[in-house]
Formats: C-alpha cells, sequence, structure tokens
C-alpha cells in the first residue's frame, strides 16, 4: 500500500525541483491546515446559512434535503450478494429501554458494541470478497476510538480502562500500521458517530450532527490529499455512519479537495466554503440496525447500507475484489433451486408464454382435495402472455392494445415482439416488469427493474433532451397493464387486490434480429460487422452527446432492422443499465464489460467502445471460460499486450484493427473518443469495399 509515492510529497526526475518546492510547500499548508482545523463547533457554526437555506429549500419543495447514497437496487443486489456471508457482532449493544445500569455503563458498553459491529462487518467482507483462500493473509484492518483531545486512536477497552469515556468522539476502520499504533488519518475507511439523537435524524436533518459528520470526512479528505498511499479513483469521498442504540444511517462527503482554498488564517471559513461550492453529500435514510436484545440486523437494509458503504470504503485502499458482488449474487438462483428441491416444490422454469412457472411435486400418495377457489387465484396470479393475445397499457390518458406476436428471451429475461392493435403492419418490443404485488423480489426482479422501469427512464430521457438517430431505440409506449376485470385501486396512484394490478410495461421501436442470433445462424460476417460497428458508434455518439452511456453492451443488445427499410441498419437496444450521473453503476459482464468497469465499477469515455471492440471479436470466436472479475482482468491484460484482439478482427477487416488499435490507446483514460472520423472511416470503408451507402447520424 505504500509503494507508490503521491506526486505531493516527491518530484519526479532530476530536473522537477520547482516543482519539488511547489509541492512540499503545498503539503507544508495543508499540514498545518490540519493542525488548526480542530473544532467540529466552529466549524458547524459557519454552516448555518447554507443550512438554513437548504432546509428552507426542502420545505417548499417538499423533497428530501439530501439524496440517498444508494439505490435501493444496488443495496438488493448487494443483499443477494452477502446470502452465503456469515457475520458475528459479540458484543451486544445495550438497549436503554431495558438498560438497568447508568448511563456511563450504556454509554460504555455502546462503544463497545459499535466497534465489534465494525470489525465484524469489515473482516467478513475482507474474507468473502478479497481474501484468498489459498493464501495465508494477514488481516489488515484495526477498529479504534477516536479520543477527542488528541485526535488519536486507541482500542475502546483500552480507552475505557483508561477513563478516557468523556474523550471519545468516533470510532473508526483504520489500516494496521505497526509503525503507527495510533492511527493516521489517511489510513482511515470510514468513521462511525455514536449520538443519541440519530433516531430523530430521520424527521428533521441535525446540522449539529450532520456539522460533525463533514467535519471529520474533510479530515480524512484533507489527509489523504497529502498521503504518500496508492489510493483508488474514487478516495475522493468519504462515508461517515451515524449510529445510536438502535439506529444508524450513511453520510457520504464526496468532492476534490484540491479545489479548497486553504487559508491557514481562516481554517473554518475556508471548509465551509469549499463544503458550499463543491461537496456533493448524500444521506441515506436513518433505519434499525440493532434489535431490542441487542443482535445486528444484518440482512435489514439499516445495517446492510451500513456494511454496503464499508464494502466501498475497503475498495477505495485495494481496488476491487476478487469476487464481484455479480459473481457472489449469482449464486441466489442456484439457492433458490435447492431450498425448493429441500421443501419438494420442483423446479421454477420458465413456460411457454414466457413467464416463471411454479410446478408443485408431492410426495404423499394419500388423493388430497383441491379447492376450486384457491385453484382460480393462483392461475389468475400468472400473467399468460401467448401469442395472439391482446395486451393493453395505460399510456398517459389513453389507451393502447398490443397483439403478442413472437415471445422471445434475452438469454436471461422474456420480453416479446407485438403488433399495435391501432397501427396495421408495425412491429415493436414489448418488455413486461414484475408484478408490485410481489412482496419479496427475486434476481430475475431485479434485472426486470433495469429492463423495464430503468429503461424507461433513460429512453424518456434521451426524448427530452432531444436525442434523435435511427440507431436508438425509439419509446412507442410506457405505462401500467389494464389487467381483466374491474380495477378496485384508490387513486390514479395506488394499486387493487389483482395480482396484475400496476405492472410496468415498457414499448420500443424499431424491431430487429439480434447479432447474437445472427452469428448463432452464421449470418453475421464482414460487411455486417463493419457495419454494426459503425452503427453502434452513431448511438453512441449521440448518446454521449447528452451525457448518457450505454454500459451494457453485447450481442443480445444490438439487433438487425431489415423489415419495411431500403438499407438494413443496426440498432442499440438495452439501456436499462445506462450510466446518467456518478452514482449509477454499469452492467457488470465478464465477457464484454471495459476493464475500467472491472476495476472501478463505472465507465470510462472509452468504455463502451471497448465493449463493442469485444463483442465484435466475440462474434468470430469462442467465448474464454471466465469465472471470477480477476480472471476477466487477466484475459484483457493478454489479450491486448499480445494482440490477439487486434490480429483477430484484423482478419475481418483491416477498418476493425485499426479501430480496436485506437481503443486500446483509450482504454481507462478520461480522453474522449472522436466519433466523427471514426464514423467517416467506417462509412467510407462500407462504400468502397461493398458498394453501399450508409447514412451517418450521431
Amino acid at each position: 500500500m505504500e509503494g507508490k509515492s503521491s506526486p505531493d510529497l516527491e518530484s519526479i526526475g532530476s530536473g522537477a525541483t520547482t516543482t519539488k518546492r511547489s509541492s512540499g510547500s503545498r503539503s507544508r499548508i495543508r499540514r498545518d491546515f490540519l493542525t488548526r482545523f480542530t473544532s467540529s463547533e466552529r466549524f458547524t457554526e459557519n454552516l448555518e446559512d447554507w443550512f438554513g437555506s437548504l432546509s428552507l429549500n426542502h420545505d417548499n419543495n417538499n423533497k428530501p434535503v439530501f439524496e440517498p447514497p444508494f439505490e435501493l437496487v444496488e443495496l438488493q443486489k448487494f443483499d443477494y450478494a452477502l446470502e452465503g456471508i456469515s457475520f458475528q457482532q459479540l458484543t451486544r449493544m445495550p438497549n436503554a429501554v431495558y438498560a438497568s445500569t447508568s448511563t456511563a455503563s450504556v454509554e460504555a458498553n455502546a462503544y463497545l458494541a459499535v466497534e465489534d459491529f465494525l470489525h465484524a462487518a469489515v473482516k467478513s467482507l475482507w474474507e468473502a470478497f478479497w481474501s484468498s483462500q489459498d493464501e495465508e493473509e494477514e488481516f489488515p484492518f484495526f477498529v479504534g476510538c477516536l479520543f477527542s483531545e488528541n485526535l488519536k486512536f486507541y482500542q475502546a477497552e483500552k480507552a475505557l480502562a483508561l477513563g478516557r469515556l468523556d474523550g471519545l468522539s468516533a470510532t473508526g476502520v483504520l489500516l494496521k500500521n505497526p509503525r503507527h499504533p495510533h492511527g493516521k488519518w489517511d489510513h482511515v475507511l470510514e468513521l462511525a458517530l455514536l449520538r443519541p439523537e440519530v433516531g430523530s435524524f430521520a424527521l428533521e436533518p441535525s446540522l449539529l450532527l450532520l456539522g460533525e459528520a463533514l467535519f471529520y470526512a474533510l479530515r480524512v479528505l484533507i489527509s489523504r490529499s497529502v498521503s504518500r498511499l496508492d489510493f483508488s479513483q474514487s478516495s475522493n469521498c468519504v462515508f461517515v455512519l451515524l449510529v445510536d442504540l438502535q439506529y444508524g444511517g450513511v453520510v457520504k462527503v464526496e468532492g476534490d479537495v484540491n479545489k479548497m482554498d486553504f487559508d491557514v488564517n481562516n481554517v473554518y471559513e475556508s471548509a465551509a466554503d469549499w463544503v458550499k461550492k463543491h461537496a456533493k453529500i448524500s444521506v441515506s435514510p436513518v433505519d434499525r440496525i440493532w434489535n431490542k436484545l441487542g443482535n445486528a440486523n444484518w440482512r435489514d437494509i439499516g445495517a446492510l447500507q451500513v456494511v454496503f458503504a464499508t464494502y466501498h470504503s475497503i475498495v477505495q485502499y485495494f481496488g476491487p475484489p476478487r469476487h464481484s458482488i455479480e459473481d457472489l449474487a449469482a449464486d441466489h438462483s442456484s439457492r433458490v433451486h435447492s431450498r425448493r428441491q429441500e421443501r419438494q416444490l420442483g423446479d421454477t422454469g420458465l413456460s411457454e408464454n414466457g413467464m416463471f412457472r411454479l410446478q408443485q411435486r408431492t410426495m404423499s400418495p394419500e388423493i388430497v382435495e383441491v379447492h376450486e377457489e384457491s385453484s382460480k387465484i393462483e392461475s389468475e396470479g400468472l400473467m399468460k402472455l401467448e401469442v395472439g393475445s391482446v395486451l393493453w397499457l395505460e399510456d398517459s390518458n389513453y389507451q393502447k392494445g398490443y397483439q403478442i406476436d413472437q415471445v422471445l428471451t434475452n438469454g436471461t429475461l422474456p420480453y416479446h415482439i407485438a403488433l399495435p392493435v391501432d397501427e396495421a403492419g408495425k412491429s415493436v418490443f414489448l418488455y413486461v416488469g414484475s408484478p408490485p404485488s410481489q412482496l419479496e423480489p427475486a434476481l430475475e426482479d431485479m434485472n426486470l427493474w433495469y429492463q423495464v422501469q430503468r429503461q424507461t427512464k433513460i429512453l424518456s430521457t434521451m426524448k427530452q433532451r432531444g436525442l434523435s438517430s435511427k440507431h436508438l431505440p425509439q419509446l412507442h409506449g410506457s405505462g401500467r397493464i389494464i389487467h381483466p376485470g374491474q380495477c378496485q385501486k384508490p387513486s390514479s396512484g395506488g394499486r387493487c387486490d389483482h395480482p396484475w394490478c400496476g405492472t410496468p410495461i415498457l414499448v420500443t421501436a424499431p424491431v430487429g434480429e439480434t447479432v447474437a442470433d445472427m452469428v448463432n445462424e452464421g449470418r453475421f460476417g464482414p460487411e455486417e460487422a463493419i457495419r454494426c460497428c459503425h452503427d453502434c458508434l452513431s448511438a453512441l455518439s449521440s448518446s454521449s452527446s447528452a451525457g448518457i452511456r450505454h454500459g451494457d453492451i453485447r450481442p443480445e443488445n444490438v439487433v438487425y432492422v431489415t423489415s419495411g427499410v431500403r438499407q438494413p441498419y443496426f440498432v442499440l437496444i438495452g439501456w436499462g443499465h445506462a450510466v446518467l450521473e456518478d452514482r449509477d453503476r454499469p452492467a457488470m459482464n465478464l465477457h464484454f464489460s471495459s476493464t475500467y468497469a472491472l476495476q472501478e465499477g463505472k465507465l470510462c469515455a472509452a468504455s463502451d467502445a471497448e465493449s463493442l471492440i469485444y463483442m465484435l471479436y466475440f462474434c468470430f470466436g469462442d467465448l474464454p471460460d471466465l469465472d471470477s472479475v480477476e480472471g476477466a482482468l487477466q484475459w484483457r491484460e493478454t489479450s491486448w499486450s499480445k494482440r490477439l484482439i487486434q490480429q483477430k478482427l484484423g482478419d475481418v477487416s483491416t477498418i476493425l484493427k485499426a479501430f480496436s488499435d485506437y481503443v486500446d490507446s483509450l482504454c481507462g483514460t478520461p480522453y474522449p473518443l472522436d466519433y466523427g472520423i471514426w464514423l467517416r472511416r467506417l462509412k467510407r470503408n462500407l462504400s468502397e469495399d461493398h458498394g453501399k451507402e450508409i447514412e451517418t447520424s450521431g
């Protein structure tokens, strides 16, 4: 971890004397700033006007003051990944309702419980995601309590034995370093503040509590800016946990401290000014962490979001894990299958109409009476979209009908080709989401959420931003299904008791055959590859102009449109995992995701183009056997360094080889792709080699 030095601390090269002086001066100024930046109360006083204006705006707009740091679907996927992981908190949190001991004793035991909770969380995460079973690795973290007088960390038991309970202000997870037994601030992964008023923070955000969280987060960020540690690119954010005897939440503070005016004579004004102008603050909902017996509810949302913050904190120091969240979450379906076998429920499979169906088996030879009423309810709960059936959609203030023409699958999820009732001769893609009546969504339902609700949001955003390209899908309709019988929903936003009520529907156009099907049938040749590359780049050019990146390019998400057009063309579909803002996460695919996506869980400027290269490469060769993120990254490193990708695509077309060389030079860099020049080259190549002209859009 300490092998690389920051340019702030050491110059590079013999001719960097000026850089060395300025860098060393900057480090001294920031260290001097930290020595004076010691009072959270004075810092908070400078935020009163800012917080007052935020609260006033919140009251007027009836919106939360701060957005949450995590989306619910992220927490659900993380929850599936943790199914096989054991967490063990041995020291129970004292419960104030039943506590018969003194207040001091309750507070002391609470610090012990918080310390034990954090230790259990970080140890289980490390062993499950990062540690190698084949190697004996020392656990690299320790948990300690912060003593406010000297801002050093001590283990809770030692601090309490020395009578320093009143001086404890926070609990931190830090890197273990024998040379610094009391910790260093740039070694802090995350901090937890034990405060009695956290439960009420959910109803009315407190500046006193938030200001203290911001104070400690800022100390960590500034310390990292002068550290010798080699951080990942996500090190410009800090997670601070807020906990009391029952509840907990997460504060995420993000921003570039290089934009701060480090005025050592006005440290609190400078820090407050940075928060107002440059910080992005996210605050999670406050939820219960500990039950009334003092045990942690590890799998409930309160503890889950705290553990998720700890996971991201580890990523900042150690990079992507050996086993990704997607890898571990993928085992959920097999666990469900095994559980159904244990309960003798049989298999859950796709029925002929593409919907999930449970076939129950019984081991009992006895004759069992079947009640007609219960059978009727069960049959109504299954949405049977068979070929020829008509589905009606409530879109805004009018209704649309679609007749199912084909039932398809993209490899994991069903979707349909349908015929609009009021548009003869037109075909559309129709996607059906999960009925909201399902109280416990499965992993398939999360994927359906991306396919329907999230993709609807992305396509609506494209439409609002005026994106127009024939290589992008067009939103034909979206809304809720109109179920059989009379709907008894109480209001326009409510639901009735029918299991279909409120089921979301997405309809897009145009319709085409997927590249995956073309490859399987041997109809994807060099001409199609060049045209596919051009058309997908055109789509990416259009979307990137509006700040939208795809994040899930693969053969199932590109279709070839031939019906009703003079010149066939490709359309890039499957925009459910698109990235609109920094907190969005792309899909993780061992074969098609970019290197940066696998390493950082984010997209760089050339990530979509890199995924496009992998897709074209695998269309002309076999998929390698990849079973982990580490293996996928190793395959990419070997393939690029040995130029295997360029050689394979060079056998298809010289223009594709040249484009892959260009993408290789951009992988992992912030430099944008020059769409214009490559669209022209690909178009010219098609025109000269194949005698066909194509349209260039985007």
